[in-house]
């Protein structure tokens, strides 16, 4: 590895440690090669994410967007890449784990779309957004920490871990989201559950909006279980880390219940000694699972 790349690697780390506070504490799982990938990867979804959401008028951040795809389309076939710091690395991360491109822009796909918020009509609609923009980074990750495809069952498994993922963050952020003029939740579901627009940003939920919560909360548990033998499936250096990353966003879930639904009053998050207990909890299972297979 020469200086250069080895200096593109060191951004991404500082990035993802400075703001990859959940995904953080599964890289720290991983051997230090994986972990600059991880760390590549997050950079690159970090850099994408900020220039979709900067100040800077709508207009100017599609213009950003078409640049930044442009960029990366190069650096992928082995053009420049002193675009952004984190490129090199980006494209090493890619070659080495044969990660395929379109995986990548699917997620500045994604990303443009809330450069523009519309309504999602329905739950597909819905699924279609959560897919480009989580579950194709899961799909990524798979490829960085090696798996057993099953005709496709993997990766299956990996859309459905995304959606799981992206379901809980859109239920944490429905009051920040929505003053953002960002509504992710269906409309087909609001008018199930007569939930206004005005009921997603008070100051506290009522009894319509808590039964909508409810109910896409059991939609995302759903989707956990359905994505638990993904586990299995993925070599073992990378079962840790994603049981972490699961065990993170479930736990942000089952605190979302436990607080009833009330999202609107504050952020749900976890604390620092939550997350490093599933951290070392997911260890531990992979250790009784080793112990097991030898």
């Amino acid at each position: 590895m020469n200086d250069a790349l080895r200096a593109s690697y060191r951004f991404c780390g500082d990035v993802s440690r400075r703001q990859a506070r959940n995904f953080y504490y599964g890289f720290l799982l991983l051997p230090a090669d994986l972990r600059r990938s991880m760390c590549a990867l997050y950079g690159f979804m970090r850099h994408t994410d900020d220039l979709a959401d900067g100040p800077a008028p709508p207009v100017d951040r599609y213009r950003a967007l078409a640049d930044w795809r442009a960029r990366v389309r190069d650096a992928l076939a082995g053009g420049a890449t002193d675009h952004w710091p984190g490129l090199p690395a980006l494209a090493d991360t890619v070659a080495r784990h044969q990660i395929p491109h379109r995986y990548l822009f699917e997620v500045l796909d994604g990303v443009a779309t809330d450069l523009d918020p519309r309504p999602f009509a329905t739950f597909e609609d819905l699924h279609g957004y959560c897919y480009r923009v989580a579950s194709v980074v899961g799909l990524c990750c798979i490829h960085i920490w090696d798996f057993r495809s099953d005709g496709g069952r993997a990766e299956a498994l990996a859309e459905a871990c995304g959606i799981a993922l992206q379901l809980t963050n859109i239920l944490r952020d429905v009051r920040e989201d929505a003053l953002n003029g960002r509504v992710y939740l269906p409309r087909e579901d609001l008018d199930r559950f007569g939930v206004r627009p005005e009921d997603l940003t008070a100051d506290r939920p009522g009894d319509p909006l808590r039964s909508l919560l409810a109910f896409e909360a059991r939609r995302a548990y759903d989707y956990y279980e359905t994505a638990r033998p993904l586990a299995s499936m993925v070599a073992p250096v990378g079962r840790p880390v994603l049981r972490t990353i699961i065990g993170i966003y479930r736990a942000l879930l089952d605190e979302i219940v436990r607080r009833d639904y009330d999202v609107l009053a504050g952020r749900v998050a976890l604390s620092p000694w939550r997350k490093a207990s599933i951290m070392v909890r997911s260890m531990a299972v992979e250790r009784v699972a080793r112990g097991k297979r030898d």
